[in-house]
C-alpha cells in the first residue's frame, strides 16, 4: 500500500495520502489545511481522490476538509460521531488560532469499532480509541501491517488528553488494548512527528511501556 505523508499547517499535521495500487483510488486521511499543497501531492502521484478520512475532530486535523470535500465532491468518512461536538466548534477554533474561515460539516458517515473503510481494494480496519478525544479512531491496514493513529500514540509520547472531553486513563487503556493487540511489528504513523513500530513503543515509551505495567 503506497502512502505518503504531507505535514500541513502551523501545527505541522501529518495528513497521509495513501492509494490502492491497482486502482490507483486515494484518500486523505486528516487534511488539517494547506488544500492546495495535498492537491499538489495527489496529481504529483498520479492518483485519483476519492475520499477524506478523519481521525478525530480536532481543528489541525480537518480544518481543510469542508472545503476539500465541497471543491470535489468528496465523501467524508469519520470520525466517530461522539466527536461531532469539536466539528461543530471548528469556527471557534479557528478563530482562536488565527486559521481564517473553517466551516462546518456533517461526515457522510461516521466511524466505529470494527467498521472497515474501503479504498479501491484496500480495507482499512477502524478501531475506536477514545481518550484524546471521545470519538478518535485508528485506521489499520493488515496486509502491510501499517496503523495511522492521530492523536492515540506518538514516537515516544502519547496524546494530550487535557481538552474538553479528554480522559487520560481511556487513553492509556486505548492504547494497551486496540494499539498493542495490532502487533509489534506494525509500523505506524501519528498525527505529528515520525513514524515508529507498535514494538518500539512499547519497550521505550515512558507514558505506556509494559514496565509500567508489570
Amino acid at each position: 500500500m503506497p502512502f505518503r505523508i504531507i505535514p500541513v499547517t502551523p501545527f505541522q499535521q501529518n495528513c497521509s495520502l495513501l492509494w490502492c495500487s491497482e486502482t490507483r483510488e486515494a484518500a486523505l486521511i486528516d487534511p488539517g489545511g494547506d488544500i492546495d499543497r495535498l492537491l499538489g501531492a495527489v496529481e504529483k502521484e498520479g492518483v485519483k481522490l476519492t475520499k477524506i478520512i478523519l481521525t478525530h475532530g480536532h481543528l489541525d486535523h480537518v480544518g481543510g476538509t469542508a472545503a476539500l470535500a465541497k471543491r470535489l465532491n468528496l465523501p467524508i468518512e469519520g470520525p466517530h460521531v461522539a466527536d461531532q461536538y469539536w466539528i461543530d466548534g471548528l469556527p471557534q477554533q479557528a478563530a482562536m488560532f488565527g486559521f481564517g474561515d473553517t466551516a462546518v460539516f456533517t461526515p457522510d458517515r461516521w466511524l466505529h469499532q470494527g467498521d472497515v473503510v474501503e479504498l479501491g481494494k484496500l480495507r482499512l480496519e477502524v478501531r475506536h480509541c477514545p481518550g484524546h478525544t471521545p470519538g478518535h479512531v485508528i485506521l489499520f491496514e493488515p496486509t502491510e501491517r501499517i496503523a495511522f493513529v492521530g492523536d492515540v500514540l506518538f514516537a515516544g509520547s502519547i496524546g494530550r488528553t487535557d481538552f474538553p472531553g479528554g480522559n487520560h486513563q481511556q487513553l492509556l487503556n486505548s492504547i494497551r488494548t486496540q494499539l498493542w493487540s495490532l502487533g509489534d511489528d506494525v509500523r505506524f504513523v501519528p498525527g505529528h512527528g515520525p513514524m515508529s513500530t507498535i514494538g518500539e513503543e512499547r519497550a521505550t515509551n515512558p507514558f505506556v511501556a509494559d514496565r509500567r505495567y508489570g
